[in-house]
């Protein structure tokens, strides 16, 4: 399996600094700031990309149970909240909320919630990040 990698090149102090984050592939590459992370500025931070990345892996793992399930997805749309807080000692993540809906044709309720809390718990990211409570609302919207 690959590895991947990305990069992060940060100039100057915490409040006035700025930084840069770079995906290995280039798919992307942007700012990142004091004011881009804890309050409102432009550019990204790891929050963001954290949740992205948790986003991402979540449909791609229910995908897979889907489809092992004999219940290919035609879609399946997730997001995610990654909250940030101040501790004592510092700032932690505490909570990651995913939600997602699906469209998955002959499923029933019961087995989708199932399915969706199993690959909430075994996608990498998910397991990567299992010091923060990770919940989910999960919805199949059949059409």
């Amino acid at each position: 399996m690959p590895t991947r990698r990305s990069e992060a090149v940060w100039e100057g102090d915490l409040k006035q600094g700025k930084g840069t984050v770079k995906f290995g592939s280039g798919a992307y590459q942007g700012p990142y700031s004091f004011q881009s992370r804890f309050e409102q500025g432009t550019g990204t931070n790891p929050e963001e990309l954290i949740a992205a990345a948790h986003a991402g892996c979540f449909s791609m793992a229910l995908s897979a149970a889907l489809t092992k399930a004999g219940k290919p997805p035609r879609r399946i749309q997730t997001s995610a909240a990654v909250h940030l807080e101040q501790a004592e000692g510092g700032f932690r993540i505490p909570r990651i909320d995913l939600q997602t809906e699906a469209d998955v044709p002959g499923i029933d309720e019961a087995e989708f919630k199932r399915q969706a809390e199993d690959a909430k718990k075994n996608c990498p990211v998910s397991k990567v990040l299992a010091g923060a409570e990770i919940t989910l609302d999960a919805k199949l919207v059949n059409k």
